[in-house]
């Protein structure tokens, strides 16, 4: 008999929300450095509340040919020629996410993970365009459904500047830090489970397992 699938496997109909942030040489996906990636997991508490989970981050060395625009350098006070960062390739950094992800799915009895992030098209373009590159083969992420915290916040706070929706929200933000993916990632986690906290729904535990149960039966 399967394990029973975790409370949060049932909250966004299977998918499990992973919060992604990328610090980038540019707007275009297909031509642009990948610099920094972070990803933010989404667990949820006994009383049926989202929290944050385990972190990754990397530092990125971009890709043979990469585009890096200076004012996207001058954003970002990243210097991609720093010895210092600590840099990985592309494969090795999304591999490692990667693992960490489908190891949640799998332990949640989700079904895939989905991309949270503030202007979720910009990360999930870039994170599509690593994976493609790289010719990773499991991705666990869908391909092209997400979650985007700038509409949810512009809904919910009247504001789409990841900052000004924290300042809304109550959560302190720094904005000497901002423009770093694991510091944005965790803002937009912060946001993000405010946001669904809002609306909760109460964990019926042993409702769930009798559907787990119903669904191992057909």
């Amino acid at each position: 008999m399967p394990e029973p699938k975790a409370p949060i496997a049932h909250r966004f109909r299977g998918f499990l929300p992973v919060v992604i942030d990328v610090e980038t040489g540019g707007f275009n996906a297909d031509t642009d450095a990948l610099l920094e990636i972070a990803a933010v997991l989404i667990e949820m508490d006994d009383r049926g509340r989202l929290c944050l989970g385990e972190q990754f981050f990397f530092n990125v060395e971009p890709f043979e040919g990469a585009n890096i625009e200076p004012a996207a350098l001058e954003f970002t006070g990243i210097d991609p020629n720093s010895a210092l960062r600590g840099a990985v390739p592309e494969k090795e950094a999304l591999t490692a996410i990667f693992s960490g992800i489908r190891a949640e799915v799998k332990r949640t009895g989700s079904q895939r993970a989905v991309v949270v992030a503030h202007n979720a098209s910009f990360d999930l373009g870039f994170l599509n365009q690593a994976v493609a590159r790289t010719k990773i083969k499991r991705n666990p992420f869908h391909p092209f459904s997400s979650f985007d915290t700038a509409t949810l916040c512009g809904l919910v706070y009247g504001q789409t500047v990841l900052a000004r929706a924290c300042a809304a929200a109550g959560i302190p933000f720094n904005n000497k830090e901002a423009h770093s993916a694991i510091y944005d990632c965790e803002k937009t986690a912060e946001i993000f489970c405010d946001v669904v906290n809002r609306w909760p729904q109460p964990v019926d535990l042993a409702a769930l397992e009798a559907e787990d149960s119903q669904e191992t039966d057909d």
